[in-house]
């Protein structure tokens, strides 16, 4: 248990206290929220979409969610490049909207994750285990790729260590 909080700093377990950054606190967060419903939507129709098109039998390599998580995953870098780093100042709910739902909805840890059940589930653990490490190589490999390229194309310049 902790005792009661220093002087001058609200009790965090009074449920009437704000703990929000002073920023965020007066900014309502209904159109945030709006925003990442939305884009989930439309993210998450194109995965399943995506998966129709493209299904993965039982004992197969599961290449439409490798390739889903990949290029979401490069989209990702591109837009935290473009709206993050170039200095201007991007519309509030783009972020949201964009980076959270549409490519949150868009790539898919649930599926990746089921994948990787099934196909051990089938007696397949080398094509589990080379998918699951072939999906998080891909994925960061994308972002750095995306972010990367989309700062070398706005001719931003490189980002360095932080720390």
């Amino acid at each position: 248990m902790s005792g009661p909080a220093p002087a001058g700093e609200p009790d965090p377990v009074d449920p009437d206290v704000d703990l929000r950054p002073a920023g965020e606190r007066a900014r309502p967060q209904g159109p945030v929220l709006a925003a990442v419903a939305a884009g989930g939507v439309l993210g998450a129709c194109a995965r399943y979409g995506a998966g129709l098109l493209w299904p993965a039998g039982p004992t197969a390599f599961p290449w439409t969610t490798l390739w889903i998580n990949v290029l979401g995953c490069a989209l990702i870098g591109v837009l935290m490049a473009a709206i993050a780093e170039d200095g201007r100042t991007a519309h509030p709910l783009l972020r949201p909207f964009a980076g959270t739902g549409v490519l949150g909805g868009f790539t898919t840890f649930s599926a990746y994750a089921l994948d990787v059940s099934r196909l051990l589930d089938a007696d397949e653990a080398g094509v589990a285990l080379a998918y699951a490490a072939l999906t998080v190589a891909g994925a960061l490999a994308a972002v750095l790729a995306g972010a990367t390229l989309t700062r070398r194309f706005l001719r931003l310049p490189a980002r360095r260590g932080r720390g």
